[in-house]
């Protein structure tokens, strides 16, 4: 087995030529929407949150994060604790730029029997095997995004994936 090479830099340096950019809200949603993969967080009690990844539909209609579970599973008791976290992000490895998006909301069952069939309509579905009956949506009740550029790219607000 070949040992690897320590990288040319530690977490600490600044790397010359990039910057943090924090993202407007319009940009942060433009990015949930043109994605479908992240990760919800849920705290239960005094313990750590508990982040599960699942794939995604962002609603504009609602302006939330939506997905689907079934009953029994432990994605859909972890959002029955009603409030949530939700990230998604897009890197680039080989510049070292990248971006990412966190909401927090209120996270609730989707009941409404016309908004679950404008939701069906949609096309969304689950990637994990099961019926995943039960949609979830959490609400963009706090929207924040921090992009890392680089100083020289030509195309100011260019978005990574």
């Amino acid at each position: 087995m070949q040992r690897r090479e320590a990288p040319p830099t530690t977490p600490d340096e600044h790397r010359p030529g990039s910057e943090i950019r924090k993202l407007s809200r319009e940009e942060c949603l433009w990015l949930l929407a043109t994605h479908h993969f992240g990760r919800v967080a849920v705290r239960l009690g005094d313990g750590p949150p508990a982040i599960r990844p699942v794939n995604y539909l962002f609603d504009r209609a609602s302006q939330a994060v939506v997905l689907r579970s079934d009953p029994g599973s432990k994605l859909y008791a972890l959002l029955r604790a009603t409030r949530a976290a939700f990230e998604v992000d897009g890197v680039d490895d080989g510049s070292r730029t990248g971006w990412s998006v966190i909401i927090q909301g209120m996270a609730e069952e989707i009941t409404n029997a016309a908004e679950l069939r404008r939701l069906e309509r949609s096309g969304f579905a689950p990637w994990a095997p099961g019926p995943k009956r039960h949609w979830v949506r959490i609400r963009t009740e706090t929207v924040s995004g921090r992009r890392i550029v680089l100083d020289a790219d030509p195309i100011p607000g260019r978005y990574l994936g």
